[in-house]
């Protein structure tokens, strides 16, 4: 395994980040009890988690992927071992089940405690904003609309709210998710003001979503902020299981159809073609192709990897080993030039 710092600090943590959001509706206790074994024998220290898991968001299976962790923490005795990141819920009508105010009030405090008795910790070592509250582009809206929506800036009042839970010893650091260049410069600029600085990011990005590059990507190199990739197969489509029209049974497409539309559009699924055939062409998979483009990338600090077996999860861990030649990410680019960006 190979290892980055958290961007500022002393924290290593594996490039490969072991996601949850499976635990609690594809995989039961067993399973993710096995992952998660076998990723902390396979050098993984990183494991990513959020009150919202598991997907799709719902009032029956709220926080089951928490509480999972915190019974393997506890029984594995091996907290110091594992970096472990979590994530507040933002506003949406799919989160009214657990709060309705987002991050005003004592949310971001009282979110927070839940978590931590959930994953029988006293501390994380990453607590992340899981959206933004304003409405803006994310989950695959690519066009930013002029919204006449109630918000108010509150930059400064939820960086005083973390600074909080920080200097209580109950947070390590701080970080973002799903968001925007504007987002991430304002919090930026209000961190210079002795509040704390997002060191991380957690978004979308993969083969066929390379957006981070273009606005974002030249911020977090200037003001040293990691990205988290996540979706680094693109729900899957980036495996190649959902090649020429097939939906393998109690597969994600299968099982969650609306969750997956921005990956299933006819331009997604002729760039998966263009990255097959690089893939076959160099004798890799393209789930191998997928993840060690993302694992090259200079501006990630750790690529978020979600499986529902072992099989998928020993390739994906296993990906830190493939490299990829100036010949193959030429190619690459070019077929990004060719369909660019189609799952935003």
């Amino acid at each position: 395994m190979e290892y980055n710092k958290l961007p500022g600090t002393e924290i290593e943590v594996s490039k490969i980040c072991l996601g949850t959001m499976t635990w609690g509706t594809q995989n039961t206790k067993q399973e993710a009890f096995e992952q998660m074994d076998y990723a902390i024998d396979n050098g993984v220290n990183f494991f990513d988690t959020a009150e919202l898991y598991p997907v799709p968001a719902s009032a029956e299976t709220y926080a089951t992927t928490e509480v999972y962790v915190g019974q393997w923490l506890e029984s594995r005795k091996c907290r110091d071992k594992i970096i472990l990141a979590s994530k507040i819920a933002g506003a949406g009508d799919y989160t009214a089940h657990i709060r309705k105010n987002g991050f005003k009030g004592d949310s971001i405090e009282t979110a927070l405690n839940q978590s931590l008795k959930r994953l029988k910790t006293d501390y994380l070592d990453l607590y992340q904003l899981h959206w933004p509250e304003r409405l803006t582009n994310y989950f695959g809206n690519r066009n930013f609309k002029y919204f006449n929506d109630s918000w108010e800036d509150n930059f400064q009042e939820i960086l005083l709210k973390l600074k909080k839970v920080i200097d209580s010893g109950k947070v390590r650091h701080v970080g973002l998710s799903n968001e925007n260049p504007w987002g991430i410069m304002k919090f930026l600029e209000y961190s210079k003001n002795e509040l704390p600085k997002m060191i991380t990011i957690q978004n979308p990005y993969s083969l066929l979503n390379r957006l981070f590059e273009i606005g974002s990507g030249e911020i977090c190199k200037r003001e040293n902020v990691g990205l988290l990739a996540y979706s680094p197969l693109g729900f899957g489509v980036l495996t190649g299981k959902y090649r020429n029209g097939n939906v393998p049974k109690n597969s994600r497409l299968d099982l969650f159809p609306t969750m997956a539309s921005r990956y299933t559009n006819e331009n997604c699924f002729n760039a998966t073609e263009l990255y097959h055939e690089i893939a076959d062409k160099h004798n890799l998979t393209l789930t191998q192709l997928a993840l060690a483009f993302v694992n090259d990338r200079p501006f990630v600090t750790s690529n978020i990897i979600g499986a529902t077996n072992m099989e998928q999860l020993r390739e994906n861990i296993d990906s830190i080993n493939t490299k990829l030649s100036k010949e193959i990410l030429d190619e690459i680019n070019q077929a990004q030039e060719r369909i660019p960006n189609p799952a935003p």
